[in-house]
């Protein structure tokens, strides 16, 4: 790691396709990181395992082909480390180490475990591994000794936790080894799925990154409008159209006429989506034509992860060597 450059760890869940919310909700974010930062991105098919023990016949495929959608995106790995966390053993031990100093009340009081478990009723999670995920995640950061995380508020209760992990660790043993993450809190724009609900695969309410342009414009022309909106003669209130919000995000160069159109009724809802999908598909071509020769390469991408598995393994094996040492888990056989 280069003297002047912090360290960042971040990762995504190989859970699915990625979709318009992971581009402007994290990938634009890292891309603009890794000429910052000493950047490591993992593909954490631990935490996946977690909430998807029941459904795994797809992790793998998804895991790869989440790494080409960052490729895509921008991500260089000649700037920035892409790993696969299950290749990494350095993550489970020093997780078991957390979890020998991680109170049990300190997990049940974490405010995204106890939502997640009132809201997803489709899959028990009510287990040892999805109540210990932010320990993991804690081993998952500290064992890199990353200074920053790049993270939205939901998660801030998750970091705040890894640094108590950390500060518990370096009192007991009273060493100074590991660091306390600061959160990078990234501002994510408003975008909500096709049917106004939060994007989310699990509402199939998504537009994908590798979706072709006939589904994209599939998708659009499905979005929920204005519900005020009944007539074509009726003024439009783009201010809360879920329309107009990805015009604000996607299309920044239209936006105002997009509002203007909108706002004095000037088009309708339909006409309005056709012009989004259009807008879109243009977007995202240069993006398809990155992915496409991604994928006529497969062995770049194996090559890719390999070479960034092993600097994440001589990383965080020397993080783990030292960990061992201090708490005289060492052994001369």
């Amino acid at each position: 790691m280069a003297a002047d450059k912090k360290r960042i760890l971040s990762g995504m869940r190989p859970t699915g396709k990625l979709h318009l919310g992971h581009l402007v909700g994290a990938l634009d974010n890292w891309v603009k990181l890794q000429e910052e930062y000493d950047c490591f991105f993992m593909v954490a098919d631990w935490h996946a395992l977690m909430s998807e023990y029941e459904n795994t016949a797809n992790m793998a495929e998804f895991a790869i082909d989440n790494v080409v959608d960052w490729l895509a995106a921008g991500i260089d790995p000649e700037k920035s480390t892409l790993f696969i966390q299950s290749e990494i053993r350095a993550h489970l031990d020093l997780h078991m180490i957390f979890s020998c100093l991680t109170p049990l009340g300190l997990l049940e009081r974490c405010p995204t475990y106890k939502e997640q478990m009132r809201q997803i009723k489709t899959r028990d999670l009510n287990t040892y591994g999805f109540l210990g995920y932010p320990v993991l995640q804690a081993a998952d950061i500290l064992v890199y000794k990353a200074d920053k995380v790049p993270v939205g508020d939901d998660q801030l209760p998750h970091l705040e936790l890894t640094r108590e992990i950390a500060r518990r660790f370096n009192l007991t043993y009273k060493k100074d080894v590991f660091p306390y993450p600061d959160a990078i809190l990234t501002k994510v724009p408003r975008l909500l799925g096709t049917d106004g609900r939060k994007m989310s695969k699990s509402y199939n309410n998504t537009i994908n990154l590798s979706d072709s342009e006939e589904t994209i414009r599939q998708k659009v022309s499905t979005m929920f409008t204005d519900p005020k909106r009944i007539k074509l003669a009726d003024k439009g209130h783009p201010d809360t159209c879920n329309v107009y919000a990805y015009f604000s995000t996607f299309v920044t160069d239209k936006k105002e006429e997009a509002y203007k159109w909108c706002a004095n009724a000037e088009i309708g809802c339909t006409e309005c989506k056709k012009r989004l999908s259009g807008a879109l598909i243009d977007k995202l071509k240069p993006f398809h034509s990155r992915r496409q020769d991604f994928l006529q390469d497969k062995e770049k991408i194996k090559r890719v992860l390999k070479r960034g598995n092993e600097k994440a393994i001589a990383v965080s094996s020397a993080v783990l060597a030292e960990v061992k040492e201090i708490i005289k888990l060492t052994y001369e056989l």
